[in-house]
């Protein structure tokens, strides 16, 4: 054997360098393309989420501190009059002398009598309860708080919930219902002239409203069938009531009725596939049960998922009927810019009922650019059919595109079907020409009045559906 072929054997020996070589580096060359185009989405999805949690942080702890500055120097101020008060009151009683000590015990009742009638006239006989959103405390409803006051009147209670606040709201959705249920509870049983109840719920708070009206209303249902009340005669009062009062409105802003998955429907993973691919399993890592929740992903394969759940009635909480005993069922909804919620979701459409929404406000309500009444359709309700727990046995064990696309077609076209046998109205709100069109998820309930003032319309667009749903119901209950 020559030193040559012992240098460089022979050809067969050789690997196919047209075959197998270019078909690996091709390969090799597409991945790395892949993860190359995906790694500055991937990045920014996760510096999104780093920046947005510090920022909401701070925010939350500056405006917090705000807050309680704000209150202690209200309480000084009121501890000043008061003192003041007893001073000339002191000097008053030492003037007058005997005149004051003659006065009748038979006046000093008239006085007493004539002023409990006049507190009774007073006291507020309707709860307004407002509930915040992910990452949100009740100083979120300073502004809204104030101007329903003004608009409203003495007859509204207006109570902003602090039961959920900041990473309570990572429990899950029933959690939170619950615990808002408790301290609806609570309010309720300090006032005892309400008479009607009402909620107004922003974001992630309109869920958490939603499953507690359920357990406020199947806790009366069962209170009414056990005759708890019976030997007072007023067991048949609890029929349709939230916490043992008539329910009028409920009212929901920019809230993810039908959870955050699907295209668009979390708008600031920009439509990436596989962002909003990565983000249904990354979730629970960065805001815990109520992530799987709002990506449908909770619970076993065999069983629906809750927001699924809540789109019916089940046997131990009554969801669609809670929601069915409200006079007035509204949602406001952003057409774009939103960030955190998209329009379908949160108007409770599918895709093919989306339209091109007007860019003229109504008059008197700016950037309220439509209104829509929908009647209710009638339906066998939402169901968890089989071809769904196959579709979400195979999205949890393979989470493909299309596998995870066809489980979101099934459960998000049963919520709709459910959703629907009620009548709501759904009004429309674009900040498209505002300064910064990308704060429309905090201008749409006006967050901070210094920051989110341009919700201001949307927010007089409430307390006027809320006054005109109040005299409607007067009404009816003369006629």
């Amino acid at each position: 054997m020559s030193t040559a072929s012992w240098i460089q054997p022979p050809c067969r020996y050789l690997p196919d360098r047209g075959g197998f070589a270019k078909r690996t580096s091709r390969r090799a060359r597409q991945f790395f393309s892949g993860v190359a185009s995906a790694a500055p989405s991937f990045f920014f999805f996760v510096v999104f989420f780093v920046l947005l949690w510090l920022f909401r942080d701070f925010e939350f702890r500056f405006r917090d501190l705000v807050f309680d500055f704000s209150e202690l120097r209200i309480s000084r101020s009121k501890m000043l009059i008061r003192l003041d008060q007893l001073n000339g009151s002191s000097r008053s009683w030492n003037q007058q002398g005997l005149r004051v000590q003659a006065m009748s015990a038979t006046a000093q009742r008239k006085f007493s009598v004539s002023k409990g009638d006049t507190d009774d006239k007073n006291e507020p006989d309707h709860l307004l309860v407002l509930v915040h959103g992910i990452l949100a405390s009740p100083s979120d409803w300073l502004y809204v708080e104030a101007e329903m006051k003004r608009r409203l009147g003495r007859r509204f209670l207006i109570y902003a919930s602090s039961s959920n606040t900041f990473t309570k709201t990572f429990g899950g959705v029933d959690g939170a219902g619950k615990r808002l249920a408790e301290e609806v509870i609570q309010v309720v049983h300090k006032s005892k002239s309400l008479k009607k109840i009402s909620f107004l719920a922003h974001s992630l708070g309109g869920l958490f409203a939603r499953h507690a009206i359920a357990v406020l209303y199947s806790a009366a249902m069962s209170q009414a069938c056990d005759g708890a009340v019976s030997k007072s005669g007023d067991s048949h009062l609890l029929r349709g009531r939230i916490a043992g009062l008539e329910p009028i409105n409920f009212i929901t802003l920019a809230t993810p009725h039908l959870g955050v998955r699907g295209r668009k429907q979390l708008p600031f993973l920009l439509g990436v596939p596989i962002l909003e691919k990565l983000a249904a399993p990354i979730a629970p890592f960065f805001v815990g049960r109520t992530g799987s929740q709002l990506f449908l992903t909770d619970g076993k394969a065999d069983k629906p998922p809750l927001l699924l759940r809540m789109a019916s009635d089940g046997e131990d909480l009554k969801f669609l009927s809670a929601l069915g005993a409200f006079q007035s069922r509204i949602v406001y909804a952003n057409v774009s810019y939103d960030h955190m919620v998209g329009w379908r979701t949160s108007s409770i459409r599918r895709e093919t009922e989306l339209f091109k929404p007007p860019r003229r406000s109504l008059d008197g309500y700016k950037h309220v650019v439509d209104v829509e009444y929908c009647p209710p359709i009638s339906s066998d309700g939402a169901h968890f059919p089989p071809e769904a727990a196959k579709a979400k046995e195979a999205a949890q064990s393979s989470p493909s595109l299309q596998n995870t696309l066809e489980y979101h077609e099934i459960v998000e076209e049963e919520m709709i079907r459910g959703l629907q046998t009620l009548g709501w109205k759904k009004v429309d709100v674009s900040f498209h020409s505002t300064f910064w069109p990308y704060l429309a998820h905090n201008n749409i309930h006006v967050k901070s009045e210094r920051l989110y003032k341009a919700g201001a319309g949307v927010v007089a667009h409430v307390a006027d559906s809320i006054k005109q749903q109040e005299s409607s119901t007067f009404i009816t209950a003369s006629l």
